[in-house]
């Protein structure tokens, strides 16, 4: 592959923060159900028991393996062709349920700004005008976009540190009107995991990365502190103003910033809601697209999927991902994080797998960054991500989608994957 240029240290920081967070947009609802203490809790916690194990894991595979495909290059060679197929499913899967939300939410925040452009058809036009500026972006490479997400992540962050430094200097807050509300811990933990989930889909654009081996784990420990500061920080400054808790609900960050800076601080807030969904979509259709890109060099997609343009770009797998995530633009937010959290967690649960897989079976393959303790290292970061997937497969019982669970519609879409294994054209290519 040709490069012209690479993503350095910051820019996957940068790629890495909008792929996993995207700013503290989502965190309303577990403040407005569980109060600040809790809140500062469970966001502090989710992070120990769940980000940093996974960020662990994924610079001892990535230092060790900087391949395009990143997590499905690990699994495949770990466990085989047949899991590698599972990985690339389930996180494509998942990544339906999520990436659609992103046009949608870029459309509400600006038919806020412009309340004309929130009605009739506007919001369709805008979602598929947001998405086709994100494609042509990345058709101009990895490098382009980074770059550009060092500029998106600083811009919609500004708006917060405002609101931070305002409210840690305001003697109190206005008035607002209250209603009911309901103490939900595993819910709000929940949402911070689907907050705190992506860390690994940085790990697919590798083979695009300067000094990829030591880059990572830098990156890894930078996001990680930028990520739990931007969460910390704002609801700290909002809980010492003595906003009320039910001030909170989805998409109040906005009125939270009119109470100190006003309008004008309401409407940068409403700006930064825009760059959020925009930097997020635009960094995952790097990483996501890298997927189908490795899959057809495998030979499980037509190898159409592995063209690349002059930037190295894989510009048919791009422009392919865009249109599907689009037409999903229909399906909306309600109940999708948890399909989410339990396709895309079944997947980091497989790189987990393939992490001791590989410990065991390749002692001597180069790891630049290991996780430390041997075998007890091992379980300490694998043990807590497991326990947190089998609760959301538990608390999916009880969610419907239509007339069945989200657990069923789960299990349904899981046991797709495998009959597209055994029915593509990837397994006769291997048993040949």
């Amino acid at each position: 592959m040709k490069h012209s240029r690479k993503l350095g240290l910051l820019a996957l920081v940068a790629s890495t923060y909008a792929m996993v967070s995207g700013g503290p947009f989502g965190l309303e609802e577990i403040v407005g159900h569980n109060g600040y203490s809790r809140t500062i809790l469970i966001l502090c916690l989710t992070p120990l028991v769940w980000a940093l194990p996974t960020t662990l894991m994924v610079s001892e595979l990535a230092s060790a393996m900087p391949e395009t495909g990143g997590f499905y290059v690990w699994v495949r060679r770990a466990m085989g062709p047949f899991w590698g197929f599972q990985e690339s499913w389930l996180t494509f899967l998942g990544s339906v349920f999520d990436m659609a939300v992103y046009p949608i939410l870029f459309a509400a925040y600006l038919g806020h700004l412009l309340p004309a452009l929130g009605e009739g058809h506007w919001p369709l036009v805008l979602g598929v005008a947001m998405i086709s500026v994100c494609v042509v972006m990345n058709l101009f490479g990895a490098g382009f976009v980074g770059r550009g997400s060092i500029f998106f992540v600083l811009l919609l962050l500004a708006p917060f540190a405002f609101l931070v430094w305002l409210a840690m200097n305001a003697p109190h807050a206005a008035a607002v009107h209250p209603h009911v509300t309901r103490s939900d811990l595993m819910g709000g933990i929940l949402i911070a995991m689907w907050n705190y989930m992506g860390w690994d889909n940085a790990s697919t654009i590798a083979g695009e990365v300067e000094n990829a081996r030591k880059t990572y784990t830098r990156a890894m420990a930078i996001s990680v502190a930028v990520v739990v500061a931007s969460y910390l920080l704002p609801i700290a400054a909002a809980w010492r103003a003595n906003v009320p808790q039910q001030a909170w609900e989805t998409g109040s960050w906005v009125n939270i910033a009119a109470l100190f800076g006003g309008q004008r601080l309401a409407a940068l807030m409403t700006a930064a809601g825009m760059l959020a969904a925009f930097s997020t979509f635009n960094a995952l259709v790097m990483s996501l697209s890298r997927l189908p890109y490795a899959m057809a060099r495998d030979g499980y997609l037509p190898k159409i999927f592995a063209r690349e343009n002059q930037a190295g770009a894989p510009w048919v797998a791009i422009v392919v991902c865009s249109v599907l995530w689009g037409l999903a633009m229909g399906l909306g937010f309600e109940r999708t994080v948890i399909l989410d959290v339990l396709l895309t967690g079944l997947s980091i649960l497989l790189e987990f797998v393939a992490l001791i897989m590989l410990r065991r079976r390749e002692p001597n393959l180069p790891r630049p960054f290991r996780v430390p303790f041997g075998g007890v290292g091992l379980a300490l970061v694998s043990v807590p991500p497991t326990v947190l997937i089998i609760i959301s497969c538990v608390r999916s019982r009880s969610e419907q989608i239509g007339p069945v669970s989200a657990l069923m519609v789960g299990v349904v879409l899981i046991a797709l994957g495998v009959v597209g294994y055994y029915a593509g054209p990837g397994r006769k290519q291997v048993s040949r």
